[in-house]
């Protein structure tokens, strides 16, 4: 059998994959992944890294398998976290978790896994993977619809997925929790651990003002009257002038909102809730609209550059001008979309969607899928 390197969160999930792969009959070896270590940010007390090491290596002497701990704080935080500050700088929001997968655990993790003669590694990831008839794999969606986790692994690539084992894919988060508890792993009724650990429970502004700074500016109303919103072309980049709309308050910094938000803004009065439509970190502008139908909330296409087009199975990239109809989503649990893809003359892609998509976060991932499996992925540009 193989040997296989898991990676421990300390959680139920990575704790049963652990258990069905010693049943399996492989040699199964434990890794804990300490990500955060910055003693510049205050976050260590609603960090439970400590909390989940042990209960990892609780989980281990349980199993009777070798535990280590390994330290990548320091690439965790140039490749994560970095990234993550110079995105939000730059008026797009980051999926750290994407970037965690494709950049730490399929890398790193992966790397050190190898040199401890593994012949896989494995996670507690709701996804499933499966060999093709051409020798390509196919990176499926749990079988679990509320739990499936592929979008996060949207960046893997074919030699990733050729070392990655994922042995819960087919079961449902109450299995998952049936299957631990009967094999008395200490994980079994442990709560889920909510967002980045690096984050805690601080809010997401507060944390970014610790990076980035605070730079005062307008908050501009765009009506649903504006003509620019009927624009066929609407989702291009299109520069929102304030001549658009009214100066209705004052922001701490452009950088530190996003498409689709609508707590932070602090202005009251209107008729309805005002949302997000639009950011300019150039001019350090952030635009608004009423109410969760206002137009500018709605994109019926994006693009995603050619230096951000992702496939991950390889034989279904689109050639320049070649079409496909396939399923997208835009975030973690949106439901699939239908959609088209394009491939543009200078290798980028457009997306056009059969309805049109609310709060197109720039930065975010797109991933299309044909039915259950995921095909390929990109940062959106706008």
């Amino acid at each position: 059998m193989a040997r296989v390197v898991v990676g421990l969160s300390g959680g139920v999930d990575s704790s049963l994959a652990a258990a069905l792969l010693l049943e399996q009959g492989h040699e199964v070896i434990g890794l804990f992944m300490r990500n955060w270590n910055d003693a510049s940010v205050t976050l260590e007390a609603e960090c439970p890294w400590i909390e989940d090491s042990n209960d990892a290596l609780l989980v281990a002497e349980h199993l009777g398998i070798p535990f280590q701990v390994m330290d990548l704080s320091g690439p965790y935080k140039e490749r994560i976290v970095d990234t993550m500050f110079a995105e939000y700088q730059a008026g797009r929001t980051p999926n750290p978790d994407v970037l965690c997968n494709r950049e730490i655990k399929f890398d790193l993790f992966l790397e050190a896994a190898l040199q401890l003669g593994a012949d896989y590694v494995a996670t507690g990831h709701y996804a499933r993977r499966r060999d093709l008839p051409n020798g390509e794999i196919a990176l499926l969606a749990g079988r679990d619809p509320n739990k499936d986790q592929s979008y996060f692994l949207c960046q893997l690539n074919q030699a990733q997925l050729s070392k990655a084992l994922f042995p819960i894919g087919e079961l449902l988060k109450p299995e998952v929790r049936q299957e631990a508890a009967a094999r008395g792993i200490p994980t079994a009724a442990k709560k889920d651990s909510q967002g980045l650990c690096f984050i805690g429970k601080v809010r997401l502004p507060d944390f970014l003002q610790q990076q980035l700074s605070v730079k005062p500016g307008s908050i501009v109303e765009v009506p649903a009257s504006w003509e620019g919103w009927n624009n066929p072309e609407f989702g291009t980049p299109w520069p929102l002038h304030p001549a658009a709309g009214k100066v209705v308050g004052q922001h701490q910094g452009a950088h530190f909102f996003t498409v689709g938000q609508r707590k932070g803004l602090l202005v009251g009065g209107k008729a309805e809730p005002l949302f997000v439509v639009a950011t300019d970190t150039q001019e350090n502008i952030v635009y608004v609209g009423q109410g969760e139908h206002h137009p500018g909330l709605y994109r019926p296409f994006v693009h995603v550059a050619s230096k951000d087009v992702h496939w991950v199975v390889p034989s279904r990239d689109l050639k320049v001008g070649e079409s496909a109809a396939l399923q997208v989503r835009i975030r973690y649990r949106q439901p699939l979309q239908e959609a088209v893809l394009t491939a543009l003359p200078d290798h980028s892609l457009r997306i056009d969607f059969a309805l049109p998509q609310k709060a197109v976060a720039p930065g975010q991932f797109a991933a299309w899928y044909d039915g259950e499996a995921l095909l390929g992925s990109g940062a959106m540009a706008h």
